[in-house]
């Protein structure tokens, strides 16, 4: 049930006049969501199979439709078919899904089919370096992977262009999207940072880049990498972040050897629906949805046991969504415009329980 509410300030960002809240539909039973340590992506296969992500231990599982039983069919190690240290998954409608991991700090993806067995992958020849991280989880780099089944688009401005797309024996296919000035190229790790994004593939066609910090914005592409439009992300939810911008930035120490700068992001997920919005998961809780001309729709607020900040977003065909953490179903999108996946009923919302994230 939608419903228009009088939103309170939460985590110090401001409020908005009116948010829209989208209740939950179905959600992980409980004594499923229980064996999760953290959730960080719920999508689901065209067989009805769900697949969770467990970033914190190194594992993918996957749930049967009646949801009456999980398996892990990935499980922590450095070598090839295992994953240690992942940052991402993404699933393709052709069945596999890939995981992208830093064993020896050094970003890989591996190609897997829903069974669990091994299909391929390839290493990333730069050490991967934590740019944008939130909550202890990298969003940058591998972090950021989108993957359509014939290949894997990640955002790495390091190489000159906002993404490179790369087959999957790790071949370059091509890079596209100008790097954005911001004010700091005198500092390449900021300068780098501000330019990290999110890649989503837009099932109308074509490709949206999402900047994770500093100014919020994000570009529309066509399939062939060419520029539509740019558009600046605003709202009230967002004045608090936008007000403390910084003009320089701290450094920390990190495991990699020397110094990054600690950089707030402003998204925390972003994906389309087969009409070609755009949704925005902010780092507050609030989700704002563009349509495919670039305009402001919809502000909305995901509840369940709890309010929701999403991790990661994935459409069903019946225009609903899926929402990690919990792996929570959500009333999206009108069916006349629906997702690229498949819709299935999940168990009654009643039994989950918060997770960690909401």
């Amino acid at each position: 049930m939608r419903q228009l509410v009088l939103a309170a300030v939460v985590l110090g960002f401001g409020p908005s006049l009116s948010v829209e809240t989208l209740n939950s539909v179905g959600a992980l039973p409980a004594h499923l969501a229980g064996r999760i340590e953290e959730m960080t992506a719920c999508e689901q296969a065209a067989d009805g199979q769900f697949f969770i992500f467990d970033r914190r231990s190194h594992t993918v599982y996957a749930v049967a439709p009646s949801h009456d039983r999980m398996r892990e069919i990935i499980q922590i190690g450095a070598e090839r078919g295992r994953v240690l240290r992942p940052t991402a998954f993404d699933l393709a409608d052709d069945g596999t899904f890939v995981v992208a991991d830093a064993p020896g700090n050094r970003g890989r993806v591996q190609v897997f089919h829903v069974s669990g067995a091994t299909l391929g992958g390839f290493t990333l020849a730069a050490r991967e370096s934590p740019l944008i991280v939130l909550d202890g989880q990298v969003m940058s780099g591998v972090g950021s992977l989108e993957y359509t089944g014939r290949s894997v688009l990640i955002s790495q401005p390091e190489n000159g262009a906002l993404v490179t797309e790369y087959a999957l024996d790790g071949s370059t296919i091509r890079t596209f999207g100008a790097l954005r000035p911001t004010g700091q190229e005198h500092d390449p790790p900021v300068h780098l940072a501000l330019n990290a994004g999110a890649v989503v593939v837009n099932p109308s066609g074509g490709y949206y880049y999402v900047f994770l910090a500093g100014r919020p914005m994000f570009r529309k592409y066509d399939e062939g990498g060419g520029l539509l439009f740019e558009r600046h992300v605003e709202g009230r939810e967002l004045d608090s972040y936008i007000r403390s911008l910084p003009t320089s930035w701290q450094r920390k120490t990190v495991a990699q050897g020397g110094e990054l700068p600690v950089v707030r992001p402003a998204i925390r997920a972003a994906a389309a629906d087969s009409a070609g919005n755009l949704w925005l998961a902010l780092a507050a809780p609030y989700t704002y949805v563009y349509d495919a001309e670039g305009d402001k729709r919809r502000t909305v607020q995901f509840r369940a046991a709890g309010v929701v900040s999403p991790t990661s977003m994935a459409f069903t065909r019946k225009g609903q969504i899926l929402i990690a953490p919990g792996c929570f179903l959500f009333p999206g999108s009108p069916p006349e415009q629906a997702g690229k996946r498949p819709a299935r009923s999940l168990s009654p919302p009643r039994r989950a329980r918060p997770r960690p994230g909401t």
